[in-house]
């Protein structure tokens, strides 16, 4: 007989998902999606089997990566066939929805699992002590020392922060400097990103034009001074041909005056 490996999150369980815990979920999925590229999968809250011989030996990491595998669209993983993820996070939130198992219990069924790195946010903890994560060293999960709410996330080459995101005050986020001044961003962000992109390019045209209007302008000044210029030594050289050629008379009737005199 079959064993039963479910495909999915049974549809009433994922109907209650609901509010913020949803929301932060929605956002890791797709800044991890921004992180990761097209490279690497990434999941969210898909069923991850491991152990062939038992069904209910599984997890559903609200965002788990596994590297090197294209991304692609799927049911449920199992890492006898896939490999295991080498990243997995857990949002925390235990006044919007309801966990499935006790943390400790979660925290057991990661190490089973083969993680590298667990990362878990618990967004109804105290500021300072929201972010926490655990790596894998000699095949047990050990807590890393957090720092005011900022680490390296070492799958990705990245820096794990907390931030606003969207319309939450704070979710865990990627970003690609330790600070989080440059957070991978989620769909609505990158669409603000690009907007902001394309009035920017917009404004610098707009400003390339003007420049070259009034340097247009300039050049047709420059080119009226010069005609002008040109203009005036013409007409001066004119005033002294004329004076010349009046002087030259002058001279020549005094000349004639000069002459009759001496006769």
């Amino acid at each position: 007989m079959p064993l039963d490996f479910p495909a999915s999150e049974p549809e009433s369980e994922r109907m209650g998902q609901s509010g913020r815990h949803f929301l932060m979920c929605k956002a890791l999925y797709e800044i991890l999606r921004a992180a990761a590229g097209d490279a690497h999968t990434v999941s969210c809250d898909a069923f991850v089997y491991f152990d062939a011989a038992n069904p209910e030996r599984k997890l559903a990491p609200d965002g788990a990566v596994k590297l090197g595998v294209p991304q692609h669209t799927f049911d449920s993983w199992k890492t006898w066939e896939r490999g295991a993820p080498e990243l997995a996070f857990e949002i925390l939130s235990p006044s919007d929805a309801p966990e499935r198992w006790a943390f400790e219990e979660k925290l057991t069924r990661y190490r089973a699992l083969g993680v590298i790195e667990l990362v878990v946010f618990h967004a109804d903890a105290e500021p300072g002590s929201r972010l926490r994560v655990w790596d894998r060293i000699d095949g047990d999960l050990v807590e890393r020392a957090v720092t005011g709410e900022r680490t390296p996330c070492l799958t990705l080459d990245a820096h794990l922060v907390v931030g606003p995101v969207d319309d939450l005050a704070a979710c865990v986020r990627l970003a690609e400097d330790p600070e989080g001044r440059q957070p991978y961003p989620t769909e609505p962000e990158a669409r603000a990103r690009e907007a902001d992109a394309r009035k920017k390019a917009e404004a610098d045209r707009a400003r390339e034009a003007d420049a070259r209007k009034k340097a247009e302008a300039d050049r047709a000044r420059e080119a009226d001074a010069r005609k002008k210029a040109e203009a005036d030594r013409a007409h001066e050289a004119d005033a002294r041909q004329e004076a010349e050629a009046r002087l030259r008379e002058a001279e020549e009737r005094l000349a004639a005056i000069e002459a009759g005199r001496t006769r």
